[in-house]
């Protein structure tokens, strides 16, 4: 199931609280500034730091060639 969109509206980095991208797919939402993604478990966001995956530059062009892909938007306008 996909997170509602009310949630994502709001939803922000616990870091810079910063806007995110949210890969559906994949089940994360990823700071595309900070390199760091965050997992979605049974439809709930892990939004603790400690919990977050830090992503390396490969990866990071990766995703965001993906996001390009997919015409991804961000949780919110900053």
């Amino acid at each position: 199931m996909a997170l509602a969109q009310q949630l994502l509206d709001i939803l922000a980095c616990p870091e810079d609280k910063g806007p995110l991208l949210y890969f559906e797919q994949e089940g994360w939402l990823y700071n595309p500034r900070l390199h760091r993604r965050y997992r979605i478990e049974d439809d709930i966001p892990i939004m603790l730091i400690d919990e977050s995956e830090q992503v390396d530059g490969a990866e990071h062009e990766r995703l965001m060639a993906l996001s390009a892909e997919r015409a991804l938007r961000p949780t919110f306008d900053a």
